[in-house]
């Protein structure tokens, strides 16, 4: 660039000298623009933060459902996080305010973390959590569904993300149901109190958060221990697995508990 300049300056200067100051003005700048390189910036201090539920490879669901009654003591709704920008060779960490017609009914129930981007990554799987044992009525939620939503927290390091991506939302329900299945069933099918013992609400609840079976059958013809596409459970896998998950679960709890696991009707719960 200064090879052309100089001979810009040496065969074309002295051609245009004495055609007006317009014409020496614009090739003064002409001159300027060709001597230096133009080098692009970016403001890199802050980054949007894509955020979303649905699944890590970008499907973006209308929202997700927690259900109460599914977790006996705190349970995780996952999502999912991306930035609009590029990574850095330094963890960074971000947030999410709560928000919404319901939020301040479960404020006191939901958790959420400093969630830390790492170094050099462009997003990841995180977790949101709320505890139906700090609801403030016990009966939020059994009636109607709640909504609440999150976004992530705006500020010296992250902003909101893109179109679509800027916000989750998260439906609660609050009631679970006894199984058709749990006193009668007819063969090959089982019952569960069979291996259960008595229903209660509180123990399906600890069952639930300790198997993650919901609504599952047991047959004696199953030959398969699980299968999840049925939700059916073979006779030897509930008699050798399940029971036995319940009952160290169960052991577990009450050593770790001041009163040991008690149902809804004050009965000591049993395995």
């Amino acid at each position: 660039m200064n090879t052309i300049g100089y001979h810009l300056r040496k065969y074309l200067l002295p051609s245009i000298q004495g055609r007006g100051r317009g014409v020496g003005l614009l090739f003064c700048l002409f001159i300027i623009s060709c001597s230096q390189e133009s080098v692009p910036t970016y403001d890199t201090a802050t980054t949007g933060m894509d955020i979303w539920v649905g699944n890590a490879a970008g499907v973006v669901y209308e929202s997700t459902t927690f259900n109460f009654s599914y977790a006996f003591e705190e349970g995780g709704v996952p999502f999912y996080a991306q930035i609009t920008g590029t990574p850095t060779d330094y963890d960074r960490v971000f947030h999410l305010d709560l928000f919404g017609e319901d939020a301040d009914l479960v404020r006191s129930t939901v958790r959420t973390v400093d969630y830390v981007l790492p170094a050099g990554a462009t997003g990841g799987t995180y977790q949101v959590y709320f505890n139906p044992q700090k609801l403030s009525d016990p009966t939020l939620f059994t009636q109607r569904d709640g909504h609440v939503q999150f976004r992530v927290t705006p500020d010296e390091g992250f902003a909101l993300g893109t179109e679509n991506h800027q916000q989750f939302t998260v439906v609660l329900k609050n009631y679970l149901a006894k199984p058709d299945n749990w006193d009668n069933a007819n063969f090959p099918k089982m019952s569960l109190s069979r291996f259960f013992g008595t229903y209660s609400r509180v123990k399906y609840q600890f069952m639930i958060e300790h198997t993650g079976l919901i609504d599952f059958e047991v047959n004696y013809n199953a030959r398969t221990g699980y299968d999840p596409e049925t939700n059916v459970v073979s006779y030897t896998y509930v008699t050798t697995y399940l029971v036995q998950v319940m009952q160290q679960a169960l052991q577990e709890y009450n050593a770790t508990h001041d009163t040991p696991l008690t149902d809804e009707f004050g009965n000591l719960v049993e395995f």
